[in-house]
């Protein structure tokens, strides 16, 4: 299974439908879930997090993370789905991760040195989800 742990509700209806309709499509090819954990001070942030992570291969969305392409993205979740059961893709709240949650985390993946608001981000992440199951099936899709 893949699971996005994300702090924080999304407001924005336009980005509520573009990850409902990511998650209905990635769901297609392996099963996935979304946590969400409850705006808070960071501190509780990262013990929720925690709880949820354990025995799991846990990747933290971190600036100083690993930048990949998307065939590269695409190589490490089918590499990690057939050695791991589960993957964890982890979005801190608006303070980021702590070191704590980091320290717990296998994996730093970076999308870039620019900051995004939270619910494009998920989209995102989902998107390149979405669009490593299509490269990893040989499926056509959009450049």
């Amino acid at each position: 299974m893949i699971r996005l742990i994300v702090v924080g509700k999304i407001k924005e209806q336009y980005l509520v439908n573009m990850i409902e309709d990511y998650f209905k499509r990635i769901n297609k090819y392996h099963k996935l879930e979304i946590a969400l954990i409850p705006d808070s001070n960071t501190k509780l942030e990262a013990e929720k997090i925690i709880k949820k992570i354990e025995n799991n291969y846990n990747v933290a969305l971190d600036i100083h993370g690993e930048e990949l392409d998307s065939p590269k993205f695409a190589k490490f979740i089918e590499q990690t789905l057939m050695t791991k059961a589960n993957i964890n893709f982890i979005i801190g709240g608006s303070e980021g991760l702590t070191s704590e949650v980091i320290t717990k985390c296998d994996k730093r993946i970076s999308f870039g040195k620019m900051t995004f608001p939270h619910g494009l981000f998920r989209a995102n992440l989902l998107e390149q989800i979405y669009r490593s199951f299509k490269i990893l099936n040989n499926e056509t899709y959009h450049k």
